[in-house]
C-alpha cells in the first residue's frame, strides 16, 4: 500500500530528516502531476514560517546552476542522510523538490526567472462534495467552483506578474478585463495553461482528462511541451486531453451552455452514458455509483435534472431503463430488473 504522504513528511524530506524510506515515498508523490497544486500550496506555507525568516544562508536562492546540481545528487540518493550532513538552506530544497517535479512531469510550474519570487501568500478555496462555491479574485474576476474542487492563487498581486490561478476539479470564469492588458492564466495539472483576456469560460481537470469550454470572449490554450502549437478557441469551441493520449487533443464544436448548466444548479445530459453519469455523480455528490454491467454503462441519456434533488434524478434513470436502483450508505448500485430484455 503506498505510504501516506502529509506536510510534515515533506518538511522532514526537504530538513534531510526522512528515512531512506520516506525520502523514497516522497520523491515518487512530488514528481506525480497529480500532486503539484498541493506541493506549491505547501511550499507557501512554508514560506510564511518564521524560522525561514530567522534562518538564512549566504547563498543566492536562485543560484539555479547550483539548484540543478543539488536536484541530481537528491535524485540519486540512495543512503538515508544523516544528522551532520551539510544540507542547503530549506528554500532551496524545497525548490529543488519542486523543480524534480517539473522536470518529470513537464508543467514548469513551479520555476520562475531569475530574481523573481514565488508569491509567498495564497489564498485557496475548496468545496465539498454537493456545494458550489462562488469566489471573488483581487483583480475583479469571479471563480464559480462546482462541487469537489479546489482553486488557489495569490492573495496579494504582483503586477509584474499575469494574473494567475491555479484549478483542481472544475469551475466556471467569468474574467475582467482591465486597462493594461494583463493576462489571466488558469493552471492545470494536465499539461496546459489556459491564456485570457476577458472572457467567460469553464475547465474541467479529473480522472485522466481534462477540457476548456468556452462560451464568450477569447481564450489561447498552451501546452507545457513547447514544441506544440498554442490552440485559440472560439465561443461554442472545445478543447479535451487525455493522459492516456496526451498527444491527442479533441478541438470542437458543442453546445457550450450545457458544459456551464452546474452554475444555475442544474445537472444536463445529453445522450449521455450511464458511465459518464456514474462518474458525474460521484463529482458532484461524493457517492460510489456501481453499475452492474458493461452493456448498462453503454447506454445513453438525455435530461434536466436540479442538482440538489438526486432522488429525482435516480427515479428517471430508473423508469427510463427499467433500473434496479439500490442506495446503501454511500453507494449507489444500478442493475436490471431480473426479468428485463430491454436493448442498450
Amino acid at each position: 500500500m503506498p505510504r501516506e504522504i502529509d506536510y510534515e513528511a515533506c518538511l522532514r524530506y526537504v530538513r534531510g530528516a526522512s528515512s531512506l524510506e520516506e525520502a523514497r515515498a516522497v520523491r515518487a508523490w512530488l514528481a506525480d502531476p497529480a500532486n503539484e497544486l498541493l506541493a506549491h500550496y505547501w511550499m507557501g506555507q512554508h514560506a510564511q514560517e518564521p524560522e525561514l525568516a530567522r534562518k538564512s544562508d549566504d547563498n543566492d536562492p536562485y543560484d539555479y546552476a547550483s539548484m540543478r546540481e543539488n536536484i541530481y545528487a537528491r535524485m540519486q540518493l540512495e543512503v538515508a542522510p544523516t544528522a551532520n550532513a551539510t544540507r542547503p538552506s530549506t528554500w532551496r530544497r524545497w525548490a529543488a523538490a519542486a523543480a524534480v517535479v517539473s522536470a518529470v512531469a513537464s508543467t514548469g510550474w513551479f520555476l520562475h526567472e531569475r530574481n523573481q519570487v514565488v508569491e509567498p501568500t495564497v489564498a485557496s478555496y475548496a468545496t465539498p462534495y454537493g456545494r458550489t462555491q462562488v469566489v471573488q479574485l483581487p483583480d475583479g474576476s469571479e471563480v464559480t467552483l462546482n462541487a469537489h474542487s479546489t482553486v488557489r492563487y495569490a492573495a496579494t498581486p504582483d503586477p509584474e506578474r499575469p494574473r494567475e490561478v491555479w484549478l483542481d476539479g472544475e469551475a466556471y470564469f467569468s474574467v475582467k478585463h482591465l486597462p493594461d492588458n494583463k493576462p489571466f492564466v488558469v493552471h492545470t495539472t494536465a499539461g496546459f495553461a489556459v491564456e485570457v483576456l476577458g472572457t467567460k469560460f469553464t475547465v474541467y481537470r479529473r480522472h485522466e482528462q481534462a477540457r476548456v469550454v468556452l462560451l464568450s470572449g477569447k481564450v489561447q490554450v498552451a501546452f507545457a511541451d513547447s514544441t506544440r502549437r498554442k490552440v485559440i478557441l472560439k465561443p461554442g469551441e472545445l478543447l479535451q486531453t487525455s493522459d492516456k493520449e496526451p498527444k491527442k487533443v479533441v478541438h470542437q464544436a458543442v453546445q457550450a451552455a450545457s458544459y456551464a448548466a452546474w452554475t444555475d444548479d442544474k445537472m444536463v445530459f445529453d445522450a449521455t452514458s450511464i458511465a459518464d453519469i456514474a462518474t458525474r455523480l460521484q463529482d458532484t455528490y461524493g457517492v460510489e455509483v456501481e453499475v452492474a454491467s458493461p452493456d448498462l454503462k453503454k447506454r445513453k441519456f438525455t435530461g434536466t435534472f436540479p442538482v440538489d434533488n438526486l432522488d429525482l434524478l435516480c427515479e428517471n434513470l430508473a423508469a427510463t431503463f427499467h433500473l434496479q436502483i439500490v442506495h446503501r450508505q454511500n453507494r449507489l448500485i444500478l442493475s436490471n430488473y431480473p426479468s428485463s430484455h430491454h436493448t442498450p
